[in-house]
């Protein structure tokens, strides 16, 4: 039931109560009245308590939740950070290799075809 529709249901009430003829003649109607809708407030807060308490939970948990998944995507970027560097690094030095072997081979078919030219 939503909360507009109680309290209009509960002010009705109340004012219902407020107009009618009670044991209690010492308090006027407005009296009553406002007695009754102090009561139907005071129960709706009580009702939506509990809810907005299991509301405000489950924010809290959704929001350590995000900041858990947060750390751990930002730990998983870092160690994919560094591998990335890592594996450039040793392509590098892998390349520099090659480069140094076909130097190698190149000066020696250099120095063949001088060899041969004599």
């Amino acid at each position: 039931m939503n909360t507009m529709t109680m309290l209009g249901g509960l002010l009705a009430l109340a004012i219902a109560a407020g107009c009618s003829p009670r044991d209690d003649d010492a308090a006027g109607p407005a009296q009553k009245a406002g007695k009754a809708i102090d009561e139907a407030g005071d129960k709706v807060a009580r009702e939506l308590r509990a809810p907005l308490e299991k509301a405000d939970e489950a924010a809290k948990r959704v929001a350590d939740r995000a900041d858990e998944a947060r750390d751990r995507l930002a730990e998983r970027t870092d160690e994919a950070r560094e591998k990335i560097k890592d594996a450039t690094a040793e392509a590098e030095r892998g390349l520099q290799k090659a480069s140094a072997k076909v130097g190698e081979k190149v000066e020696r078919a250099g120095e063949k075809m001088q060899e041969s030219a004599n």
